[in-house]
């Protein structure tokens, strides 16, 4: 016989390790992560008998080379009571595609120190006990990979375990002791080392995952309507470029536009979505495409390409990125339609068919047909979304990326990045979470989510907890608060507290969240029998009188404001996994922290207390999962407590594990909380 080992073929290895996360379609895609991200790591793993079995997980970077070791424990409560799950945290430090393993061992010091322990107790082989750890540390001290202070410690130890002059408690105590401990936690003596195989985990740039969007629509910015004949003077990139600097001012990251492109004059909508429009209502700017252009044009009011090139290199300097919305569809009269026919779908009657989301009508859209030449399409659009890049966008937001297949995206998206890499798209994908999450494994980087209609302290609740855990490898949630088509009944009748509790929830939750122009203004008012906004902005421009709304106080932008500099200034905001909901004994407050350490040790941790009742002020008892918050003893007050900063209010208190609130949604409706470390 050769040397092969009889398990060899097998699939289990010396000890199993099942059920691996993050892990998506058993290894198909990557995982997603973002430099500095904490990725919670974790596997099922067990062995026979009574031995300990000691967990790790290692994190490889692109090249190859072991960048991180941790050592997994069971997670804490009843998810670790004998489940054999364990888990830990990896931290990736730039974009690349790295990789992951997890691995099982035999963990030689931990048997040794259990059965000492209890034997020793029982009064069982205590010599024996004693002399089998001498043996183990003295060889673990033998081993020249470990620093020399830790090998001088081992001997020593190792001595006093063996010197029968001493008693049996200095001699255990020795080897029980917390340098022995912190040697072999840094590293384990280990055997029967079991390794899985290694997984991806695609590392994107920070936009990917982390940001704040605001959205809004150029041709409103500095339009001017002639009060005498109606008319309007559309607005334009360089009347639109002066709203810039408020928007900056508010902390957002990302300036996002509906469509720029020539808009179909053929089926054209009126104000409100009425099939007929008026010779000054300036359509809907999804329906793309006209004489002047199609998906690679600029709408002529809006300006030239120099003009948009100039508009980015503004926002650019603000530090703000402009994501440009990508709708694949066309207007009857987009050029495409003449010469590409077969790109669309052709009815019996010779028709092409308009789009329908039944009860809705959509007669000024074409939907695209990927079925009849997939090749030439799809070339079209690469072709499409490479020009936009060349002039300096570098996210997308996708317009409906259900209604076209899957495998086209994986594609578009993977030929991007070839050519340009850390081009963002977001998935506008308001429908099953199968498709949903099917868009998230295929590449979007992420999604527009179900949060706007998570409004009851138990969908809040539970849809926190999804997205933070469980659909987190492939699934990045933008928590926007509003769109043009939505306005919720939460924020109808909510009064200027349900505008405050739904940004206080977005802004804190989610890396990612959204804001569409008006929202400061509390906008709220909707048409009739419609959960979106009266006079739309999609079908008429809307000026708005930002400085007389800033004159008389009656504007959300300064709460805006200080939210968005809250999560630019703790980095625990800026992960998604490390969400934790606390209870709370009332039903409608919602209680959350997200807790990180950061490179160099010192920790950051935000407790969030919402009442999402607009209309009632709450009083409740908090109680608190202290092991969540990592409290070090030096972060302890002389009571046993510890202090919590309010960041929005600018109050300090004393807490604890249980802990009395009242929020009055009309005064405050959140506490933001940060917890204040001994070294602050």
């Amino acid at each position: 016989m050769s040397g092969a080992s009889i398990t060899d073929s097998l699939r289990f290895g010396r000890f199993p390790i099942t059920a691996v996360q993050p892990v998506v379609e058993g290894g198909k895609f990557p995982a997603k992560a973002l430099p500095g991200e904490g990725i919670v790591v974790g596997a099922t793993a067990f062995r026979e008998g009574h031995d300990q079995l000691g967990v790790s997980a290692v994190l490889f970077d692109p090249a190859g080379a072991e960048r991180q070791r941790i050592r997994l424990a069971p997670p804490r409560g009843e998810r670790g009571m004998g489940t054999d799950r364990w888990e830990g945290v990896l931290t990736p430090s730039e974009v690349g595609d790295w990789s992951f393993a997890v691995e099982a061992w035999h963990d030689r010091y931990g048997t040794w120190h259990h059965n000492a322990e209890v034997k020793i107790a029982a009064e069982i082989d205590v010599e024996l006990m004693l002399d089998e750890g001498a043996a183990l540390l003295s060889e673990a001290a033998g081993d020249d990979s470990r620093p020399e202070a830790d090998r001088a410690t081992l001997r020593w130890v190792a001595e006093r375990l063996a010197d029968r002059s001493l008693s049996t408690e200095e001699r255990l105590a020795a080897g029980f002791s917390q340098g022995v401990a912190d040697i072999v936690a840094r590293q384990p003596i280990r055997e029967l080392v079991t390794v899985s195989e290694k997984f991806p985990l695609r590392v994107e740039r920070d936009r990917a995952g982390r940001g704040a969007w605001y959205e809004f629509f150029p041709r409103s910015e500095g339009a001017v309507k002639n009060h005498e004949t109606g008319a309007w003077t559309s607005g334009n990139f360089r009347t639109a470029a002066h709203r810039l600097d408020a928007v900056a001012d508010m902390g957002f990251d990302v300036l996002y536009m509906p469509p720029i492109h020539p808009i179909g004059v053929q089926h054209r909508k009126g104000p409100n979505n009425t099939l007929v429009a008026g010779p000054n209502d300036p359509g809907s700017p999804w329906a793309i495409g006209a004489k002047e252009g199609g998906h690679d044009a600029i709408h002529p009011d809006l300006g030239t390409f120099e003009d948009f090139d100039a508009f980015v290199a503004r926002a650019n300097e603000l530090g703000l990125e402009v994501a440009l919305d990508l709708a694949l569809q066309a207007a009857p009269d987009h050029p495409w339609v003449e010469s590409h026919p077969e790109w669309f779908t052709t009815r019996v009657d010779g028709s092409i068919a308009y789009a329908e989301n039944p009860p809705k009508k959509y007669q000024d859209i074409y939907p695209l047909n990927f079925d009849n030449d997939p090749e030439g399409l799809s070339q079209e659009i690469l072709r499409v979304v490479l020009l936009w890049v060349s002039h300096g966008v570098r996210i997308f937001r996708v317009d409906n990326p259900h209604t076209k297949p899957v495998w086209f995206w994986e594609w578009l998206i993977a030929e991007v990045e070839k050519t340009e890499p850390g081009v963002v798209f977001l998935a506008e994908a308001f429908t099953r979470p199968a498709m949903m999450h099917a868009l998230g494994r295929a590449g979007f980087q992420q999604s527009y989510t179900y949060f706007t209609w998570r409004n009851t302290k138990p969908e809040i609740e539970a849809y926190f907890k999804e997205v933070s855990h469980e659909s987190a490898a492939f699934f990045r949630p933008n928590f926007f608060v509003n769109t043009p088509d939505i306005l919720t009944e939460y924020l109808q009748f909510g009064g200027p507290a349900a505008f405050k509790v739904r940004a206080a929830l977005a802004s804190t939750a989610s890396p990612l969240w959204g804001v569409y122009a008006g929202y400061e203004l509390y906008e709220h008012v909707a048409r009739p029998g419609a959960e979106e906004y009266i006079d739309n902005e999609k079908f008429e421009y809307k000026a708005r009188d930002w400085d007389a709304a800033t004159a008389s106080g009656r504007t959300l932008a300064p709460y805006i404001t200080r939210l968005n500099h809250i999560r630019h200034a703790h980095p625990a905001l800026q992960d998604l996994q490390n969400l934790t909901v606390h209870h709370c004994t009332d039903s409608a407050t919602v209680v959350y922290s997200k807790h990180k350490v950061l490179p160099d040790g010192s920790k950051d941790t935000i407790i969030v207390v919402v009442n999402v009742d607009p209309h009632g002020t709450r009083e409740s008892t908090v109680s608190l999962d202290l092991a969540a918050l990592e409290l070090d003893p030096d972060d302890l007050t002389a009571n046993g407590g510890f202090r919590v900063d309010d960041l929005i209010s600018g109050e300090s208190w004393e807490w604890g594990e249980y802990n009395y609130v009242r929020l009055d949604p009309h005064v405050e409706p959140a506490h933001i909380l940060h917890v204040r470390r001994a070294h602050q």
